[in-house]
């Protein structure tokens, strides 16, 4: 069995090929650290609905910083398929479920990275909570980000390695505004909408931590719904590009 099919060694190479792209330390780790630091440093004392101003704007940056993390898959399937890889990965006894949790397994180690260095920020400047509300803080955020990890691998099965920047960019900032990230999103129209999205509770599940009510039935059916449709489209992607090898 070489590397490229045992599944701990692909993992392991996946991990370490993802380490060594600036792209991803840039995006993923450190423009959501500066964000959080330029803004949450000079507003530390200051508070937004009564939480610390810190406090508050590092769930957010969380959120927006893990789901890019987990989402980067995509732009390495994309960058694969460029150069032909995952066409010679077809033709190794690679098995389609390994090569999918290798992705899905090194974006959440990625994205574990982003929550950690946010966390250590936030601590930094004086976030303060219990050990229970840092865990399930971290646990409900982790289950928040599979439907993202879902629509990265689906998007790098679409998208050209040329597209997949502007798309990732342009889609996690999109779903980090709708979801809340960059502050309250007030009542009405938006926050109904926004309820819908996979991103409002993932920000939601960031503000248990602030002792705020667990995700209610409507998150868990929201995440589970996103996750199914788009697992489905990740393997009608994968099937279409099959056939065309």
């Amino acid at each position: 069995m070489t590397a490229t099919t045992s599944p701990a060694l692909y993992t392991r190479y996946e991990v370490l090929r993802t380490f060594r792209n600036t792209r991803f330390f840039v995006f993923s780790l450190v423009f959501p650290l500066l964000m959080f630091m330029l803004i949450a440093g000079p507003n530390r004392n200051e508070s937004i609905d009564g939480i610390n101003f810190a406090t508050y704007f590092m769930t957010g940056m969380v959120a927006w910083g893990s789901m890019t993390a987990v989402m980067a898959a995509g732009a390495r399937i994309a960058a694969e398929r460029s150069v032909g890889w995952n066409r010679q990965l077809r033709i190794t006894p690679l098995r389609t479920p390994v090569y999918f949790s290798a992705k899905v397994v090194t974006g959440y180690l990625m994205a574990l990275c982003s929550i950690a260095i946010l966390y250590i920020a936030g601590i930094s400047l004086g976030v303060s909570m219990s050990l229970m509300n840092w865990l399930q803080m971290t646990g409900l955020i982790l289950v928040g980000l599979v439907p993202f990890a879902a629509m990265g691998v689906l998007l790098g099965h679409l998208l050209t390695v040329d597209s997949m920047g502007p798309a990732l960019g342009g889609l996690t900032a999109l779903f980090a505004f709708l979801g809340g990230s960059w502050g309250p999103l007030g009542s009405g129209a938006i926050r109904r909408f926004s309820e819908l999205l996979p991103s409002y509770w993932l920000v939601q599940a960031g503000k248990v931590g602030l002792d705020a009510e667990a995700w209610p039935a409507k998150a868990w059916i929201v995440i589970a719904v996103w996750t199914a449709v788009l697992v489905r489209l990740v393997f009608w992607a994968y099937r279409r590009d099959t056939k065309r090898v």
